[in-house]
């Protein structure tokens, strides 16, 4: 099986260029062809995946965390013909979280995961695209409106704190900052309008090492979404803490459900994430849909 390697050095902190030369080892000992594309910026893997369709690979594996994960889905997503699925997506999760390939049982172990990928087996599953102001892009696992993706911004303007602990500090900050959206959402059958403090879209279960929509599925041919409006910040932060302790959906403050497509209008304009990438920082006009199996997976 000949496959594109694509490794993003900076995942986890640089910890995914110490380990090159052990995803080469494992390529090789379960009788990968292969080439290895090392990534220098963000978004090129997108591109060199999107390339790889054309240039007769029978797969691209994703070598870092969940947002190299995602750059390299949405390259394959971007080159498949309408109405066909992708070419085989494989991974050698070696980010930090790793929460995509932890729920999909990709091993962690990068020899049996080169076993793992190398047998050919495939299998499909759903992704959320999205259209932020007329700009398409796809999510394989999670996307967020209002706090979440406000908290990720503080996040990256962190650089003296590192771990957790950076996390926790983004965290306050956007407490401390939060204002509510005035949002116009509409899905399936319903919607809401009002002041808005969160919007998480779910493909999956998990985000941020938290489950956000346990119920949501790779495969059922749905979006989950959970919704908190404007409440006061003592209630947001009991809010915050049940979700911490995977309790958030029994809050009677909470809307949860599942559905095909989610429209949302926000005054001001609203930050946005996809699989933790910022696509905006005030978007006002965003549509999600999902797109039932079409994305591939390379192993089982």
């Amino acid at each position: 099986m000949r496959v594109k390697v694509i490794l993003n050095p900076y995942a986890n902190r640089w910890g995914a260029q110490e380990r090159q030369t052990a995803v080469t080892a494992a390529c090789r000992s379960a009788g990968l062809v292969f080439d290895v594309h090392v990534t220098q910026r963000p978004g090129e893997a997108i591109e060199v995946a999107r390339t790889a369709v054309s240039e007769d690979y029978q797969g691209v594996i994703a070598a870092g965390g969940d947002g190299t994960i995602s750059e390299v889905a949405n390259g394959l997503l971007l080159a498949a013909v309408e109405g066909e699925t992708t070419l085989p997506l494989g991974i050698f999760p070696i980010g930090s979280a790793n929460d995509f390939a932890k729920m999909l049982g990709f091993p962690a172990d990068l020899d049996m995961a080169a076993r793992y990928m190398a047998t050919g087996q495939t299998r499909q599953i759903d992704v959320g695209r999205i259209v932020v102001d007329g700009r398409v892009h796809y999510f394989d696992n999670n996307s967020a409106l209002a706090m979440e993706p406000m908290v990720t911004l503080e996040h990256i303007k962190i650089t003296r704190i590192s771990g957790e602990m950076r996390y926790l500090v983004a965290l306050v900050r956007g407490i401390v900052k939060l204002k509510a959206w005035q949002m116009h959402i509409s899905w399936d059958g319903g919607g809401y309008e009002g002041p808005t403090f969160l919007l998480s879209v779910c493909n999956g279960p998990r985000t941020g090492g938290f489950m956000m929509s346990p119920g949501a599925e790779f495969t059922d041919g749905l979006l989950n979404y959970v919704l908190a409006p404007e409440v006061s910040k003592g209630t947001f932060l009991n809010m915050l803490v049940r979700l911490m302790r995977g309790t958030h959906l029994d809050h009677p403050k909470v809307m949860s459900g599942a559905t095909r497509r989610l429209e949302i209008r926000s005054q001001p304009g609203t930050p946005i994430h996809s699989d933790g990438e910022i696509l905006s920082e005030a978007a006002e006009s965003i549509i999600y849909e999902v797109l039932p199996g079409k994305l591939t997976l390379l192993g089982g």
